[in-house]
């Protein structure tokens, strides 16, 4: 990325407890036994009493991006709570002064949630620091920061996740620090149904606490990878702190190019058919034991569609890998082709798609042309459709004209429907406040950040950095649920809710956060 510029304790007496304004959630407890054994104490009738307390979590009424907001965006708190006061002050933690007051504006009940829900707009405040907010009876937040792009920092910790999850390389404790290793499973792996095959397929990222590598999974990350760095190149920069920094090429790119390395071991050199996946299983005499799983059509076809699409966009760094890579997607396309009846459809036109971006053969063209004919209404909730519609827009080759206004149509519907969800939300975000998940939320943030690259919307970007501070902790929970970052943070909680964990949500996050930076970037021009 470019740098341009670059517990609380618990309280027993009640008038305190009063005073905090917290709302209260039951998180863990305790038993507390007493007993008193003293000849003039109270009688017990022969019993010790036991005192269970369920001890609650104080949770702030006042919720906040808990890493901080962009000097010159719009910001807001949320307030939660029916009975509140008519205004808030932001208050400076190393001064302890007050610096601003702001006006509290009551939004009404909120179905979804429960509660009831105010804002607090502080986008006049211009002053780097960092703060935390407090308001009369309800209490304060959790700090956050003011500054002229505080996600600098996040972006490259997002975009280095890659780089700890390789497999079969040794990271370096000047590179990775704390998750620094020997090289891991680099044993050949024997294939699954037959023992006696063994291939060299080591490489790729993990995805999951198994060291499991998986075709699909890989190539849906990087195409999200690839689409931000296609849309917003120039967040990306050389300095992420890889073994390739430096190179001239985008370690973007570079960290991409090391999962396409492993994909290529997955392909059959005969056939072109493709292997789904890699997994480890522990043996008590022979150490850790590899396995390949079985061709599926599933793993062929987006195998596909993803060396199309890395090869069109690495062609100006390595004209010969790209050449390769475009050679591989063509025979695992033409192997699908053979089994249409176990291919989905919808992975066969994004394939056809980015084949034809890349070649410029009609006959791709064609499959892309019966696609969009049977199917005039485009579900943009289905990734590979979606996919396939932003490539062929995009294309140079000769496309129909009719069918780009349609598409483009759909998209711009897909991204009113989006932003007109986030306005009616009282958390401003197009997703279940119940908070059931963050896979729904990036699917449809993913989208608007296409749309908003299309048309530059200054609604839609404030709906993509809303969507932002909800996932770092102005959120019903007030957690923050991506890695280091927020005073209440998800791994204390759940393991599971982490987005930066999971590779497939944290591509979605990085193409997210590309729209915002770049946004944040022309406001500092």
């Amino acid at each position: 990325m470019k740098k341009r510029h670059c517990k609380s304790f618990i309280c027993i007496i009640l008038s305190l407890v009063l005073l905090t304004g917290c709302e209260y959630v039951p998180d863990f407890s305790f038993d507390k036994s007493q007993k008193n054994d003293g000849d003039n104490g109270p009688s017990t009738l022969g019993l010790s009493p036991e005192f269970d307390y369920e001890v609650p979590e104080s949770l702030p009424s006042i919720l906040v991006d808990q890493l901080g907001y962009a000097l010159n965006s719009n910001k807001i708190a949320v307030f939660r709570g029916e009975l509140l006061p008519d205004t808030f002050t932001i208050v400076d933690v190393n001064s302890g002064r007050s610096v601003y007051t702001g006006q509290i504006e009551q939004k009404g009940y909120d179905e979804e949630t429960g509660v009831f829900v105010s804002y607090g707009d502080f986008t006049a405040f211009r002053t780097v620091g960092t703060y935390y907010i407090e308001a009369s009876v309800i209490g304060q937040s959790y700090t956050f920061e003011i500054a002229d792009n505080p996600y600098e920092r996040l972006y490259d910790v997002a975009l280095k996740q890659y780089y700890y999850n390789r497999c079969g390389l040794t990271l370096s404790s000047e590179l990775a620090g704390d998750a620094a290793h020997n090289a891991c499973h680099t044993r050949e792996a024997q294939m699954k149904e037959e023992a006696s095959v063994k291939l060299d397929v080591s490489g790729g990222w993990h995805i999951d606490e198994t060291a499991t590598r998986d075709v699909a999974i890989g190539c849906d990350t990087v195409n999200h990878l690839l689409l931000a760095y296609e849309l917003y190149p120039e967040v990306f920069d050389d300095e992420l702190g890889i073994p390739e920094s430096g190179n001239g090429v985008p370690d973007v790119l570079d960290e991409v190019k090391y999962e396409i390395d492993w994909l290529l071991k997955m392909q059959d050199s005969k056939s072109g058919a493709v292997y789904s996946a890699v997994s480890s299983a522990d043996s008590a005499t022979l150490g850790y034991l590899l396995y390949i799983d079985g061709v599926t059509m599933d793993a062929t076809i987006r195998f596909a569609a993803t060396m199309a699409k890395f090869s069109y966009l690495y062609q100006n760094y390595d004209w010969e890998f790209a050449t390769l890579c475009l050679k591989a997607a063509d025979r695992a396309y033409r192997y699908a082709g053979q089994y249409l009846a176990d291919v989905s459809p919808e992975e066969y036109f994004y394939a056809s798609t980015e084949l034809y971006r890349a070649t410029g053969n009609y006959g791709y063209h064609n499959e892309i042309n019966n696609y969009l004919q049977q199917n005039p209404v485009t579900d943009m909730n289905n990734n590979f459709v979606f996919w396939g519609c932003v490539t062929y827009l995009s294309t140079k080759q000769r496309v129909e004209v009719n069918l780009c206004e349609d598409l483009i149509k759909v998209l711009m519907l897909e991204g009113e429907r989006i932003s007109y969800a986030s306005k009616n939300s009282k958390f401003l975000v197009s997703m279940d406040e119940q908070q059931s998940g963050s896979a729904e939320l990036l699917r449809d943030i993913t989208r608007l950040a296409v749309v908003d690259h299309i048309i530059t919307n200054h609604e839609y970007a404030t709906v993509l950095q809303n969507h932002l501070h909800y996932m770092l902790g102005r959120n019903l929970l007030s957690i923050s649920y991506l890695d280091g970052t927020g005073s209440r943070n998800y791994v204390n909680f759940n393991e599971k809710q982490g987005i930066m964990n999971q590779v497939e949500l944290n591509a979605e996050l990085i193409l997210m956060m590309s729209s915002i930076m770049e946004e944040l970037y022309l406001v500092e021009e």
